[in-house]
Parts: structure tokens; sequence; C-alpha cells
């Protein structure tokens, strides 16, 4: 069991490394002096909190600690004629903690995302390498969200510095105009941190709240910044409706309670009616995009008032669009969902095993439910082992577990009995 002590820092680091990451970033105006610093701080909280108990207000702290460090660090390096170190002083000695830059931007940590995605970079570069910042994601996290193993991301990670630092880009707030070019980008920054944090991809917990929380907070941001773009309100409805969930998706032992099981009395209605909200809004643009359509989705999914009232084929040919407009496995494997709905489970396991996304674990756990159903029961209880191997979250791994087992369970018990 970790110490209370150890659990509040931990606490502190997954709310607030993104925040003093972007401060610092601004102070500095360097990532690797800001991230360095706050890393740094943290590792001196580690040592002195266990001891003297949390300061009462531990991310001013954390703050104001990475920020002395930093400064101490290089002003020894600028002593030892550092240019890269005289210049992040100099910039220091020009900023404050406080925001003070007169930009279309006035979030911190809104800022660095627009920020690190820079045009230099390539697009998974930039999101790779935000989530890295923003939300405090680890390699192995984002390597998750981006179907690809560790040691690709990490590299992928270490060439995105390396970039910046060779081509001299600067970590200061595009202009107003430049902004939409960065747009895409930055929502899907947005939408990882918060599909990370709506189901983590390890951890005791289905969900991280505070990662859904920052990013339904940078959605709103977004909104405000730029509310003639369909794409943001798309993402902010989308984010809304999905978030509304959250309430019904675990029992109280935390178990996760799958979709069509959930006790939709439970679901936050304000969330629901203000992501309705904006659907309506973004249909009346007639300016469909991908996150603008799978909000839509989660609006027919939350005007059922119980799973057996859901409109499959709305939903259905919602996907038939979303398939249009952003083609991908992932979309193709949603669509199947549907698809078992409304054609049923073999026309759907058809496209299952046709998409080739072996190391994404969901497409293992609805290939499992997909054979269940069909009475394959010996090769669901295979496919549910291969989902349950590519995840780390333990109430995921928990479902599947029992699934497993059930499935394995009412094979045995309907087994014909050998011949004699």
């Amino acid at each position: 069991m970790v110490p209370p002590a150890l659990a509040d820092i931990e606490r502190v680091f997954r709310e607030e490394y993104g925040r003093a990451v972007a401060v610092l970033t601004r102070v500095f105006g360097d990532i690797d002096v800001a991230e360095d610093a706050v890393q740094d701080a943290f590792a001196e909280a580690v040592r002195r909190w266990p001891e003297v108990g949390p300061p009462p207000s531990p991310a001013g702290w954390i703050i104001t600690t990475a920020r002395n460090r930093a400064i101490d660090r290089l002003r020894r390096e600028a002593a030892r004629d550092g240019k890269h170190a005289q210049a992040a002083l100099l910039h220091a000695r020009d900023e404050q903690l406080e925001d003070s830059w007169e930009s279309p931007v006035r979030d911190d940590r809104l800022r660095l995302i627009f920020t690190c995605c820079h045009p230099a970079l390539g697009r998974a570069a930039q999101v790779a390498l935000t989530l890295r910042l923003l939300g405090g994601l680890t390699t192995t996290e984002i390597a998750h969200a981006f179907l690809v193993p560790e040691p690709t991301m990490a590299q992928r990670l270490v060439r995105a510095r390396a970039k910046i630092r060779a081509a001299g880009i600067p970590y200061r707030v595009p202009a107003q105009a430049d902004l939409p070019g960065r747009l895409s980008a930055v929502l899907a920054v947005v939408y990882l941190i918060f599909n990370e944090g709506y189901t983590a991809s390890s951890g005791e917990s289905l969900a991280r709240t505070d990662l859904c929380a920052e990013a339904i907070r940078l959605g709103r941001m977004a909104a405000r910044l730029m509310p003639d773009e369909p794409e943001v309100m798309g993402l902010l409805a989308l984010m809304l409706l999905t978030e509304s969930r959250r309430p019904a998706r675990t029992a109280p032992d935390g178990s996760l309670v799958p979709l069509a099981d959930q006790d939709r009395s439970l679901w936050d209605r304000a969330l629901i009616a203000e992501g309705q909200v904006l659907v309506r809004g973004c249909l009346r643009r007639d300016q469909p995009g991908p996150y603008q359509i799978q909000a839509a989705i989660s609006a027919v999914h939350s005007d059922a008032p119980v799973a057996a009232a859901t409109d499959w084929d709305q939903i259905l040919a919602l996907y038939d669009q979303l398939l249009m407009v952003a083609p991908s496995p992932v979309v193709a494997l949603n669509r199947a969902v549907a698809v078992a709905e409304v054609q049923g489970p073999a026309a759907a396991l058809a496209i299952v095993d046709g998409l080739g996304l072996a190391r994404y674990y969901l497409l293992h756990a609805i290939r499992a439910d997909l054979l269940r159903r069909l009475g394959r029961l010996a090769d669901a209880g295979a496919a549910y082992q291969a989902a349950i191997a590519g995840t780390s979250n333990a109430a995921e791994l928990a479902h599947l577990a029992s699934a497993k087992a059930a499935a394995i369970a009412y094979s045995a018990e309907t087994a014909e009995p050998p011949v004699s």
C-alpha cells in the first residue's frame, strides 16, 4: 500500500504536472528546462513532504520550487559560458509566474498545446509530445494511445525534442491567424487526454477524473477562443456526452458496468442537455467533421432511456458517414458494434476479423463478445485472453476475466459427453 504522504504527492503530480510544465515553459521559454525543473521539484517533494507534510498550496510549492531549482541550475551553466542557459535566464528575467502575455490564448496549458503543435513537427510527434508534457502521461500510456510499441514511442519523443532544439522552434503563442492551422492537432491532443482519463490505460481505477476534467476545461476554453469552428464544438459535445455516463460506468465496488447494463437514471442530465445543444448547433452548420459525427452518435445513445430503445439504425448510418469522413480501422471496429445490433454478430465478426488490429485489446474484447453471442465459446475464451493481455487497467482486467470465466464455464456445461 502506498503511504498517505506519497499518495498525496502522486495525486498532485497527476493533477498539477501539466500546469507546472506549462507555467515554467512560459517563464524560461524552454520545455526541456521546464520539465527537468518540475521533475526536480517533485523529487524534492518526495524527500520532504513525508517528514514535514504537504504545504498549504502544493501546486504553488511545486511551481515555485521548480522555478528556483531551474534558475540555480541555469546560473551554474551560464557561469560555464552556457549560451543556452544564459538565454533561458534572460527569458525568465522578463517573465513572471503570473500570466502577463498579451495573447489570444490566455491559459498556459492551452497555450503550450498550440505551441507544441508547430507545423515543423509531424502530427504524431506533435500529439505525443504534448500528451507527455500536458497530461504527464508516461511513454507507455502514450504508446498505448497510439497503438505502437513503447520503444517506438520513446524514439518518437526523442526525435521531436531534438528537432525542436535543432530547428530553433520558439515557444511562443501563435498569432491569431495561425491558430486554425494548428487546430486539428490541438483537438487530437485534447481528445486523447480525455480518452486516457475516461478509461485509464493502467491503474486500479477505471477512470482518471482529473484528466477528463482537464480535457473538458481545455475544450471549453478552445470553444470560447474559436466559437466559429464546428469541430471544436463537436469535440466539446462529444466529451460532455461521454462524460455524462461516468456515474453509471462503475458499480459501488468499482467494477466496470458495460453500456448495455448501465442504470441510465444515473447519467448526468445537465451534461447531456449541454452536449445535445452543441450537437444541434453543429447540425445547423452542416459542415460535418469526425468529432461532430461522433458527438451525434453519443447523442443518439443519450436519447435512449434504456439500452433496448437505442436507435441502432441511426447509429450505423452515422458510422457509415464517419467512415467516409475519417476512415480508420478503429472507426471500422466501432462501426462493427453497430453492425452487430442491426445485422447480427456474424456480419460484425466478418468485419472485425479483417481489420488487422492485433495490438488493440478492444478488438479482441469486441471479437470475444461476438463469438460468445454466436455460441463459439471456446474461441470466445481465447479472444478474452488476448484482450486481457492487452490492458493494464485493473477494472477492465477484472471484467474481462469474469467474462472469460463465464464463457468457459458455460462451454463446459453445454459440451456433449464423450462417446463411451
